[in-house]
């Protein structure tokens, strides 16, 4: 057996080990209806190369009994001494929670979030995830990454292929680390006659799930803009708001 990977406790250090650390918000998962985990000791764990984190709680805030060995063979990590799949009553999800192979970890479990798929077939994973009373889409949230979502008074406009589609002095920029700055327009300040709705929706674990516009002039762009109808509640200024991917429109903004 290969030897077991080593883990620290500490942010900051290099990405070519694990790091971990506790984190202080109750975190609930569910499958087919069920809560299978509901743990306020749950470690947030960095692997190394990965850009976000996952959970491993402890084994007794698991419903083990909800547990049985993997009937296939899981994703390939050398980090997983053992997969588990999620079976309760005649439903099953495959090789969806594992025990990790990880110095500091023993006695945990750790679970994949969502559906993903591997080769030939598609694979389900929880329904919903909880940090406190707060759905949480896609991954877990990293507590070193920021979103701020601040109301300006800027000029903004946006323009696609010349014409000109949104112009707002009342714009919310939003601060995303790792991310350029993006600029939500209030759908008031936004010509709907130009874009047409996309049937794209997509989800984001610090701002919920977007909805998506094409412009339909030429030349034609496909989803171009989104907008979070329900925002959660630590960006809830863009609710209703409309952001343009700058990429791919002129996006101009006064200084102030």
């Amino acid at each position: 057996m290969a030897a077991r990977k080593p883990a620290i406790a500490r942010p900051g250090q290099p990405t070519d080990v694990y790091r971990f650390e506790p984190s202080a918000r109750r975190v609930r998962g569910s499958w087919f209806g069920r809560t299978v985990v509901d743990s306020t000791g749950a470690l947030l764990v960095w692997p190394p190369g990965r850009p976000v984190p996952f959970y491993a709680f402890p084994a007794h805030d698991v419903h083990t009994e909800l547990l049985s060995p993997a009937t296939g063979p899981g994703n390939r990590r050398p980090d997983v001494r053992q997969w588990f799949d999620v079976v309760i009553g005649d439903r099953r999800a495959p090789a969806v929670a594992f025990a990790p192979d990880v110095d500091g970890l023993d006695d945990r479990i750790a679970f994949e979030w969502f559906r993903r798929t591997q080769p030939g077939e598609e694979l389900p994973g929880a329904e919903h995830w909880f940090e406190e009373d707060t759905e949480v889409f896609v991954h877990p949230r990293d507590p070193y990454s920021r979103v701020d979502a601040l109301p300006s008074s800027r000029h903004v406009t946006v323009a696609i292929g010349g014409s000109v589609v949104a112009d707002t002095h009342a714009p919310v920029l939003l601060f995303e680390t790792g991310l350029p700055v993006r600029y939500y327009i209030p759908a008031n300040d936004v010509d709907f006659a130009q874009l047409e709705e996309s049937e794209l929706r997509t989800a984001c674990p610090y701002k919920g799930v977007a909805r998506y516009w094409s412009f339909a002039g030429t030349p034609r762009v496909e989803n171009v803009a989104w907008s979070y109808p329900e925002p959660i509640v630590a960006v809830a200024a863009i609710a209703g708001h409309l952001a343009f991917y700058g990429e791919a429109t002129d996006i101009t903004v006064d200084p102030g």
